[in-house]
């Protein structure tokens, strides 16, 4: 019996067809997972016109079983963090925005303040990570092409705030 010859269609399907990608959880990331829920929250909040009580959206994100599976202290400094200098982060923020920030999706306004908040509060980060870590919260929880946006708003922040580390390559 002859091979049959596979419809051309059907290649270009199935290559373009995307597997579903497994991301990789480790304690670290799964912290900076949900401190960008739980900022996401506190932002939806303030945009509401409601006051956040980021104790109350910490026990609440606490109560998932993955939840025990997080670095506990990196999530707790990161939300913490952005929580406490929000105002302070945005103001880092705004000069490199192409809109208003309260025009930006909640998470990629999140993912923003936590890169940011990375690069000028965690020297301990490098500043790639800092980028990456945020970009890649992006594209699991963001937009289409919110990642690119935040990786480029990140990538002039970092010019700016860890310009020497950048020189020192």
């Amino acid at each position: 019996m002859p091979k049959s010859i596979p419809n051309p269609e059907n290649l270009v399907a199935a290559k373009d067809a995307k597997a579903p990608v497994k991301r990789s959880l480790t304690p670290r990331r799964r912290a900076r997972e949900y401190a960008l829920q739980g900022v996401y929250q506190s932002l939806v909040m303030r945009r509401a016109g409601s006051i956040p009580n980021g104790a109350a959206i910490a026990k609440q994100l606490s109560e998932d079983p993955a939840f025990r599976r997080c670095q506990l202290d990196l999530f707790q400094g990161i939300f913490d963090g952005v929580l406490t200098k929000t105002d302070e982060l945005e103001a880092i923020i705004t000069p490199a925005l192409d809109r208003p920030i309260n025009e930006l999706s909640p998470v990629e306004h999140a993912a923003l303040l936590i890169g940011a908040y990375e690069l000028a509060a965690d020297l301990s980060v490098p500043y790639k990570v800092a980028i990456n870590e945020a970009v890649e919260l992006a594209k699991t929880f963001g937009g289409t092409d919110g990642h690119k946006y935040v990786n480029g708003v990140l990538d002039l922040l970092a010019q700016k705030l860890r310009s020497v580390e950048i020189q020192a390559g």
